[in-house]
C-alpha cells in the first residue's frame, strides 16, 4: 500500500463519527460529597451499599477543518445521568460560536457545527454546558465548561513575507559564502503532523547558488565568480511543506543577488605612449589636457592617484588627480619658451589607492605611459628687460631732457623691430614724451616738485609688425626738490601794541613755511628790512622769531597802524628769501595788556556806548528797513494779481433779480426802468481783477425810451458788455431773463373755462398756424357732430 493510500484512508477514519470515543467524554467523577441515586442494593455483609453520583468529566471535543458535507457536522452529544430519556430536561449550550457557530440540540443534547470551520481563523472554542429541568427551569447539574479542538488539515501553502528579494555577496567569494536567508511561513498547525514543515529548494539559479533545505540560506555555489563577467544573478527559491513530499503545497520568492566589487583588477593605461600639445604662451597652472588609466573595478576599488615619476619635464610640469572622474590633469609648473626647448618627455604612473592585499597575486596595481609634451611657437609679445623702471630727476632741469631709457625685445625666434609709446592717459599734461625708437623718455613741460612729487607712467611696447600684441611696463619719475621757492609767514598775522606799551615788551611771535624739502630739514633766518625805531626783530633760532618794541608808549591819534617788513630766508643753495609786511595796530589795553579798541573812532563814541551795542543798534535798524521794503513790495504785487490765479480758481458771478411777474400777459408787473437805470449806466466800475493799462472812458448809452422794447433794450446792453473794457470779470454772468413777446392765444387753462362746452368757440384754433390742425380738428370736429345732431 502506497503513503497516499494511507493518508486517505486515515481522512476518512477521522471524518466518520465514534460514538464509543463521545461517549467516554460524558461519564461521571465521583463528587467530594456522596449522593444518593435511585434505589438501593445489598452487598454481601448485608448493609445497605449506597451509591454516589458522578459528576461530567469533560474533555476535548475534536472537529475537522474545512467541513465540505452537505450537512452540519457533528461535533459530539452531552448526556446527563439525571436524563430518563423521556424528555424532561433541557440542555443549554453558551459560550464561544454558541447558538450560530455551535448548536445543541435542547432535548438529545447532540452538538454540530453549522458552517466550515478555519483552524487558521481559530484553533480551539470554549463553550459551557448545562442541563436544566424543562418544566421548572431549574439546572440539574451545575454547569460545566468544555473546548472544541479544530483538527488541522493541509490547506495553506507556505508564503514568504517579500515577493522579491534583494542581496550581494562580494565578488570572488569562496564557495559556501552565506548570501541571505529566505523565510516562508505556514499557517498550519506545526504541532500536528506535517502540514506546517517547510522544505527549501532553488528552483532557478544554479550551479551559481545553493540553498539549505531546512534554514533557506543561499549559499555561493561556484568560485571565483567575476563580478566583471557577470554582476547581476536572479535565483528563485521554493518552499514546500509536509517536509517536502509530494501533495505538500507550496510557495517560491525571487532573490535578485548582485556581486559587490572588489579591487581584483589593476589600473591599465589604454596607450603606451600619449602625445600633448601646448603652445608656449599659456601661463601658469594652465591645463595641457588629460590621462586616464582604465580600471574594471568600480567605487574606491577603482580609485586611481597619478603621479610624475621620471622625465626631463618634471619640473616644468604637474599632475593632478581629478577625484569625480578618475583622470590625470597635466598642468603648466613653470612658463614655457618655444625658443628654449619644444619637446619634453614625462613618465606617468597610476596606481590603486585601495589595494586589497587578498589579490596581490594578480600582479601590481599599477600601470605606466609615457607622457610627450610639444610646444608650439607663438608669436609673443615683447619682453622688457624689467619688470618696472625708477627714474629721479631734478626739477630744474631744460626742457628735452633724457630722463631714462627702456628696454624690450622680441622673444621670438624671428625677432621684429619694437616701437614705444607712452599710455596719455597716464600723462594727461603731457610733461613727458618717449622716443619710439629707443625707448628714451624726456621731458616736454618743465617739472615742479611743489605740484607733483611723482608720476606714474605706462610706456607701451608693440610689434612693427604685429602691433596689436603689446605688452606694458610702469615707469616710476621721482622728482628732487630744487630750492627754488622762497620761505613765507605761516599764517597771516594780526598783530597789535598797547598804546601803554613799553620798550622791550613781545607783541607777536613769527613762524615761516617754505615748499621746498631739503635733505637737511628746514632753517629760517628772520630779519628786518631796514632799522625800525619803533620795533625790532629778535630771532629765536628754532624757525621762530620774536617782535619786540623799541620804545615807551604808542598813540592812536598820531598813528593808528604801522607797517614792518621782515626778511625771511633759508639756509639752502641757493639762498631764497623774502619780505613779509606785519601790519601793526595801535590799540588802548586794559592794565592786564589786554585789547580793548583799536579805531581812533571809538575815542569820540559816548562813554556809556560801546562798539558791540552800537553795531547791535545798526543791525536792528537795517533789518527793520528791509521788512517795510518788503512789506510794500508784497502789497504792490498784491494789486497787480488777477483775481483768477490759476486754471482751477474760477468764480461764477451770476446777477439775479429774482423778478418772475405774472405771467405772460402780465407786462405791466415788470418794471423795464431797473434795466436801465440812468444812475447804474453813469456810475461805471472798472475791472476789479486786473489793473487796466490803459483806463477807458466810461461810455454813456443815451437812455432807451419808455416804449422801447425789453429785447432791443438787452440786445443793446449785450454790445454794450461785448466792447466794454471796464464790464465785470469775464467769468461773470449777468441775466435778464427776458421770454419774449406775449403769446396772442388766450390762456388755455381749464381755471377759466366755462361751465358749458357750448360757451366754448375753438374755431381760432385754426388761424394758429399748421401746429394746432390737429387740436382744431379735436375740439372744432365735435362742435360740428353736436350740431348737426
Amino acid at each position: 500500500m502506497t503513503i497516499q493510500q494511507v493518508l486517505l484512508l486515515l481522512l476518512l477514519w477521522m471524518w466518520l463519527p465514534h460514538p464509543c470515543h463521545t461517549e467516554m467524554l460524558f461519564r461521571r467523577t465521583p463528587d467530594l460529597k456522596p449522593k444518593t441515586f435511585g434505589g438501593r442494593a445489598s452487598g454481601n455483609d448485608g448493609k445497605a451499599i449506597h451509591r454516589q453520583k458522578r459528576g461530567w468529566m469533560w474533555n476535548q471535543f475534536f472537529l475537522l477543518e474545512e467541513y465540505t458535507g452537505s450537512d452540519y457536522q457533528y461535533v459530539g452529544k452531552l448526556h446527563s445521568d439525571q436524563d430518563k430519556g423521556d424528555g424532561s430536561l433541557k440542555y443549554i449550550l453558551s459560550g464561544d460560536g454558541a447558538g450560530t457557530l455551535f448548536i445543541i440540540d435542547e432535548k438529545t443534547g447532540d452538538i454540530h457545527a453549522t458552517r466550515r470551520i478555519d483552524r487558521e481563523e481559530k484553533a480551539f472554542y470554549t463553550l459551557r454546558a448545562q442541563a436544566i429541568n424543562r418544566r421548572t427551569l431549574r439546572p440539574v447539574e451545575p454547569e460545566s465548561e468544555f473546548v472544541i479542538k479544530i483538527h488541522d488539515i493541509n490547506d495553506n501553502e507556505p508564503t514568504f513575507p517579500e515577493e522579491i528579494y534583494t542581496a550581494s555577496v562580494p565578488e570572488m567569494s569562496v564557495v559556501g559564502t552565506s548570501v541571505v536567508q529566505v523565510t516562508a511561513t505556514d499557517a498550519d498547525d506545526p504541532s500536528y503532523g506535517n502540514s506546517a514543515r517547510i522544505i527549501y529548494s532553488i528552483l532557478q539559479g544554479q550551479p551559481y547558488f545553493s540553498v539549505e533545505p531546512e534554514t533557506g540560506i543561499i549559499r555561493t555555489a561556484l568560485p571565483n565568480m567575476n563580478r566583471e563577467n557577470r554582476e547581476q544573478y536572479q535565483v528563485v527559491i521554493q518552499a514546500k511543506d509536509m517536509g517536502g513530499q509530494m501533495g505538500g503545497l507550496s510557495g517560491t520568492t525571487t532573490v535578485n543577488i548582485t556581486l559587490t566589487d572588489v579591487n581584483d583588477n589593476p589600473p591599465r593605461f589604454p596607450q603606451s605612449t600619449i602625445h600633448l600639445r601646448i603652445p608656449e604662451s599659456s601661463p601658469v597652472g594652465t591645463a595641457i589636457g588629460s590621462i586616464k588609466a582604465t580600471d574594471a573595478d568600480t567605487g574606491k576599488n577603482a580609485e586611481v592617484e597619478y603621479r610624475i615619476i621620471d622625465g626631463d619635464g618634471t619640473d616644468m610640469f604637474d599632475i593632478v588627480t581629478q577625484k569625480d572622474t578618475q583622470e590625470g590633469i597635466i598642468t603648466v609648473r613653470k612658463p614655457l619658451d618655444y625658443e628654449t626647448r619644444r619637446l619634453y618627455t614625462l613618465k606617468v604612473e597610476a596606481e590603486n589607492t585601495h589595494v586589497d592585499p587578498r589579490f596581490y597575486y594578480l600582479g601590481p596595481f599599477k600601470d605606466t605611459t609615457i607622457v610627450k609634451i610639444s610646444v608650439e611657437d607663438v608669436d609673443e609679445p615683447p619682453v622688457f628687460s624689467r619688470s618696472s623702471y625708477l627714474f629721479e630727476v631734478h626739477e630744474d632741469i631744460e626742457l628735452g631732457t633724457i630722463i631714462g631709457t627702456v628696454m624690450a625685445r622680441d622673444p621670438d625666434s624671428a625677432s621684429s623691430p619694437i616701437r614705444f609709446s607712452l599710455d596719455r592717459h597716464t600723462d594727461l599734461d603731457r610733461i613727458f614724451n618717449i622716443h619710439s625708437g629707443n625707448g628714451s623718455i624726456y621731458t616736454s613741460k618743465p617739472l615742479d616738485r611743489e605740484i607733483s612729487q611723482w608720476h606714474n607712467l605706462s610706456v607701451i611696447a608693440a610689434e612693427i609688425n604685429n602691433p596689436k600684441d603689446t605688452t606694458r611696463v610702469p615707469v616710476y619719475v621721482r622728482i628732487l626738490d630744487v630750492n627754488d621757492n622762497a620761505p613765507q609767514f605761516a599764517v597771516f598775522y594780526d598783530t597789535f601794541v598797547c598804546e601803554n606799551a613799553r620798550a622791550g615788551q613781545l607783541i607777536q611771535t613769527i613762524s615761516a613755511v617754505d615748499k621746498d624739502d631739503p635733505l637737511g630739514g628746514q632753517k629760517f633766518f628772520f630779519s628786518l628790512a631796514a632799522v625800525n625805531p619803533n620795533f625790532t626783530v629778535q630771532d629765536n633760532e628754532d624757525n621762530t622769531a620774536r617782535i619786540l618794541t623799541r620804545r615807551n608808549g604808542f598813540s592812536r591819534h598820531e598813528i593808528s597802524t604801522y607797517l614792518l617788513p621782515v626778511v625771511i630766508s633759508d639756509n639752502d643753495y641757493p639762498i631764497q628769501s623774502s619780505t613779509g609786511t606785519l601790519t601793526i595796530r595801535v590799540c588802548a589795553c586794559d592794565s592786564r595788556g589786554n585789547m580793548q579798541s583799536c579805531s581812533a573812532e571809538a575815542l569820540l563814541l559816548p562813554a556809556g556806548l560801546s562798539t558791540g551795542a552800537l553795531v547791535a543798534i545798526l543791525l536792528c535798524i537795517i533789518i527793520l528797513l528791509v521788512i517795510v521794503v518788503l512789506f510794500a513790495a508784497l502789497k504792490r504785487q498784491r494789486k497787480k494779481e488777477p483775481l483768477i490765479l490759476s486754471k482751477e480758481d474760477i468764480r461764477d458771478n451770476i446777477v439775479s433779480y429774482n423778478d418772475e411777474g405774472g405771467g405772460e400777459e402780465d407786462t405791466q408787473a415788470f418794471d423795464i426802468g431797473t434795466l436801465r437805470n440812468p444812475a447804474a449806466i453813469e456810475d461805471k466800475k472798472l475791472r476789479r481783477d486786473i489793473i487796466p493799462e490803459t483806463l477807458f472812458v466810461p461810455r454813456r448809452t443815451p437812455s432807451a425810451p419808455d416804449n422801447t422794447d425789453v429785447r432791443d433794450f438787452i440786445n443793446q446792453r449785450l454790445k454794450e458788455h461785448d466792447t466794454d473794457p471796464s464790464a465785470p470779470p469775464y467769468d461773470s454772468l449777468a441775466t435778464y431773463a427776458y421770454e419774449g413777446n406775449d403769446s396772442i392765444a388766450e390762456s388755455l387753462s381749464s381755471l377759466e373755462s366755462g361751465t358749458t362746452e357750448g360757451d366754448q368757440n375753438y374755431d381760432y384754433l385754426r388761424e394758429w398756424g399748421p401746429r394746432f390742425n390737429k387740436l382744431a380738428e379735436m375740439y372744432g370736429g365735435g362742435e360740428s357732430d353736436k350740431d348737426t345732431s
